[in-house]
């Protein structure tokens, strides 16, 4: 039987429960598991799927939430993105990913947006923030969540996570295996996990230290870390860098290019950490010691956080906090171990 001739109460029958049971279960509202998996496997018998805009209509509702981002090919972005999925799917929400652009303007612009009704709800991690779009997502029409720096202050629903504190840990750990000459790659500080990441570096007592440096990257990119880590290599040569700390795993494996340019070794001559945990980190040669800020878990922390908006708009905004976590790889492994 064809999916136009199948009707909800067919299904209903076949699977043998109430109307209202079947129509709970395939709209992701309230069902159990073991009825979700009664009532699907009686509407793939007979063909039936549901209507989506009528769905919609019925119910005023578009059961799509958009992920906005400002570089969808980040790594940390996609693993959010199946996090949030994960999550969402079951409720029957279907996830609209969109790209915001890198300035605090451009996502302003996309939560006003959110007043053409096109989406129920706003999951957001924007790179850089300012007053107008913090107004912006006070006054939006649908739940905004955002990812990044906590909004306790301002009324909104967030997801942080301590990235000053995980650059700390990637420090210690190279003091700990006797790194001495330690650089620090950043990106932008005027972004949001710039200046934090820069906060984290310049807290870290340095006092064992023989020489510190850093350098500005354009970008949080791999071409980006390759240029600023061409740069910082290249200052005073006769007491050469160490370790390098750069503030993701991007920037780290330019980092890593650029040291090997130089005829040097890593861990050997100079031992680098990134920060992220990203697969791409995790499968590079030598595989990258990372700090994880919880990229999915940030994700699903979030996800969960809009369905409770969506029940209820009018609860006081909630914050929830991921901590870092340093994964220690062969990108600063001692000898006879990691």
């Amino acid at each position: 039987m064809t999916s136009t001739r199948a009707t909800l109460m067919q299904v209903a029958e076949r699977a043998g429960v109430s109307l209202a049971s079947t129509s709970r279960a395939l709209h992701g509202s309230g069902a159990s598991k073991a009825m979700v998996e009664r009532v699907e496997a009686a509407a793939a018998e007979l063909g039936y799927s549901v209507d989506a805009t009528g769905r919609s209509l019925r119910m005023k509702k578009t059961f799509q939430v958009a992920f906005a981002v400002a570089d969808i090919g980040n790594p940390v972005y996609v693993d959010m993105m199946r996090a949030i999925h994960e999550v969402l799917a079951p409720k029957g929400y279907r996830v609209v990913v969109m790209s915001t652009g890198d300035t605090a303007t451009s996502t302003a612009e996309l939560v006003r947006s959110l007043h053409s009704g096109f989406v129920d709800g706003l999951v957001v991690s924007p790179l850089r923030t300012d007053d107008r779009l913090i107004a912006e997502i006070q006054q939006a029409p649908v739940p905004v969540v955002v990812i990044g720096r906590a909004m306790d202050d301002r009324g909104i629903s967030s997801v942080s996570t301590d990235s000053a504190g995980g650059i700390g840990e990637a420090v210690r750990h190279l003091y700990g295996i006797g790194r001495r000459r330690i650089g620090f790659l950043n990106g932008p500080l005027d972004t949001t996990p710039g200046s934090a990441r820069q906060r984290g570096f310049d807290a870290v007592d340095h006092g064992e230290a023989e020489r510190v440096d850093q350098e500005i990257a354009g970008d949080f990119t791999v071409a980006a870390g390759l240029e600023a880590a061409r740069r910082l290599l290249a200052r005073a040569p006769e007491q050469r860098l160490d370790a390098l700390v750069a503030a993701n795993d991007l920037l780290a494996i330019g980092a890593i290019r650029a040291v090997r340019e130089l005829g040097l070794s890593v861990p050997g001559d100079v031992a680098v950490t990134g920060m992220d945990d990203t697969e791409i980190g995790r499968v590079f040669q030598p595989s990258l010691t990372s700090v994880s800020l919880g990229s999915a878990e940030r994700g699903r922390a979030a996800a969960r956080l809009m369905l409770e908006l969506a029940d209820d708009p009018d609860q006081p905004a909630r914050q929830v906090s991921v901590g870092p976590a340093l994964q220690v790889r062969e990108s600063t492994a001692t000898e006879g171990g990691e």
